[in-house]
């Protein structure tokens, strides 16, 4: 009879991969030629198989990092959690490790503080204690399709990291965990995962190339400074078909982010959606995004001195129920009302932004989410917000465009709020209080171009529709927008040059169309259009010429 006899190579291939002798020794154990196995860098490492419970009461922490370290020294693989509620605290992932989440397998953040520590590695800049963290790493994935929650609850004091415009570093609380830091890690993909309840910051992609987020569901409003995707100089980004709900930022691209893309996503937060600021920023597009129920400024853009921004697109977009739709920001010389103003340092520069095909509703006040456990309050400068273009000082936006943007505001503002002076600062959208107009305000800014753009009410408003202050090389065609028999005009320009308004039409009855103020005011065209129901098409007072404004039949 013939016999058949197994090579150490044929038994050890014939094993379940994760198991047994190659979850214990993983890639150290090799053929007696000592060639490498042929599964090395493809093997699964069930975390089970290292010791982790999964119980919902155990820590787990170091069977995770036992398999995730034999992962990686094994050239890489799937760790796999399986089915089971795992509780950890701090764990790293090296290059070449995917983690892979089963669908009723849920990672917990464990809720006691010293089960964490700060990431080896990770800068401590808006705190650096983490749950899952890695640091100069590559080619790592974590993917689903279960969940990692970071049971951010357990966090919470009422302390956030007080690091807005007012806030008071000693108060702050930096101590809880991200859910996870990436710090100089390149080709990072993160998918089809449930990520929620961080007692900080969801994800923080701090000097990373090469990433790609797909698929992610968060879901982070447990706690103060609840972001969701927190990008600080990180280049060659894309993130598509995410959905988002969180208290803080939903999308920061901080300090000097390069050629990142944003699309197919939908989110909803308490502050702002897009918040981008810093170094130098450009090459950024944004398509195709569904933001809902955001009480803070879902479009936030803020530089100041030393800053550059250019080439950024936005398209579109809804939005449903928000405030300050979009607001755009320079100021070189100071940063927060009241500071000291430094005129010695380098401008920044904002150029080539362009905002189309956007629908959108806007609150007068914002709301409050029904399911979040605590109220943040509001600033008055969130109250009957508007589109901002907002050039402080000596400093100018260059190169902006508004084209197919049609916008239902909820109405509500006042004479006085018509008639108030803008502060010369240009940081955060509440700083500047209440929008002297309904739709558009637009201060410093030079070649804006605004196009098929409509504004409507929902309850009257005796501001102007748009309002134009130091705005140089201006063409607006096709603007509709409802006037107000008891404003002073739809259209309100101040000492703004070379402006002309083409195809516009006045929808509801008005003193004026156009009221021009200001000695500099000059160069200023009114070509066509209906202006009807206007009473008169445009009126020059407050030392501005007559001969600045000129009407075409």
């Amino acid at each position: 009879m013939k016999r058949d006899y197994f090579s150490r190579r044929n038994l050890i291939s014939l094993l379940p991969l994760g198991t047994g002798l190659l979850a214990q020794g993983g890639l150290a154990a090799q053929t007696s030629s000592g060639v490498a196995d042929a599964s090395g860098g493809a093997r699964i490492y069930n975390v089970r198989d290292y010791g982790a419970k999964g119980d919902g009461a155990t820590l787990d922490t170091a069977a995770f990092q036992a398999a995730l370290d034999a992962c990686n020294r094994d050239r890489g693989g799937v760790v796999l959690v399986p089915a089971g509620d795992f509780i950890v605290g701090t764990i790293q992932i090296k290059s070449n490790v995917t983690l892979r989440v089963a669908a009723a397998g849920r990672v917990l953040g464990s809720g006691n503080p010293a089960h964490y520590s700060a990431g080896t590695g990770v800068p401590p800049r808006n705190g650096n204690v983490v749950l899952l963290y890695a640091v100069e790493a590559e080619n790592i994935t974590i993917e689903g399709p279960g969940t990692i929650d970071g049971q951010g609850e357990k966090f919470w004091t009422g302390r956030g990291d007080e690091t807005g415009p007012v806030g008071d570093p000693s108060k702050a609380y930096f101590e809880r965990p991200h859910l996870g830091i990436f710090y100089r890690c390149r080709n990072l993909s993160i998918r089809d995962i449930f990520l929620r309840n961080s007692a900080y910051h969801c994800l923080r992609i701090l000097s990373c190339s090469y990433v790609k987020f797909d698929g992610i569901q968060i879901y982070n409003r447990v706690n103060f400074n609840n972001d969701g995707f927190h990008f600080t100089d990180a280049e060659y980004v894309k993130v598509g078909n995410c959905n988002v709900k969180c208290q803080d930022d939903a999308c920061m691209l901080g300090g000097s982010c390069r050629f990142v893309t944003v699309t197919n996503c939908t989110f909803s937060t308490r502050w702002s959606v897009f918040r981008i600021g810093g170094g130098l920023t450009e090459n950024i597009a944004v398509s195709n995004c569904v933001i809902n129920d955001t009480y803070g400024c879902p479009i936030k853009i803020a530089l100041g001195a030393n800053t550059r921004m250019e080439n950024i697109s936005f398209s579109n977009l809804i939005m449903n129920n928000v405030t300050g739709p979009i607001s755009v920001g320079l100021d070189s010389a100071r940063r927060r009302p009241g500071g000291p103003q430094d005129e010695a340092r380098a401008p920044g520069i904002v150029r080539n932004l362009a905002f189309r095909g956007i629908r959108a509703t806007v609150l007068s006040v914002r709301g409050q989410y029904p399911e979040m456990p605590f109220e943040t309050g509001y600033n008055p400068g969130e109250v009957r917000s508007c589109l901002t273009l907002n050039g402080a000082g000596r400093d100018v936006i260059q190169g902006i465009t508004l084209d197919d943007i049609q916008i239902t505001y909820g109405g509500g503002g006042t004479s006085a709020e018509a008639r108030r002076e803008i502060p010369e600062i240009g940081g955060e959208y509440f700083e500047i209080g209440t929008p002297p107009a309904y739709g558009l305000f637009a201060r410093g800014v030079q070649g804006l171009n605004v196009s098929n753009v409509r504004f409507d009410l929902a309850t009257p408003d005796q501001r102007p529709a748009v309002v134009f202050d130091r705005v140089r090389d201006a063409a607006v065609n096709g603007l509709s927008v409802q006037g107000n028999s008891e404003a002073e005009s739809a259209v309100r320009l101040h000492d703004s040059q070379d402006v002309l308004f083409s195809a516009c039409r006045v929808l509801t009855p008005s003193k004026l169309f156009l009221q021009v103020e200001g000695s500099k005011a000059s160069g200023i065209v009114i070509d066509g259009g209906d202006l009807s129901k206007s009473v008169a098409p445009f009126h020059v007072g407050a030392g501005a010429a007559e001969k600045s404004v000129k009407l075409r039949a």
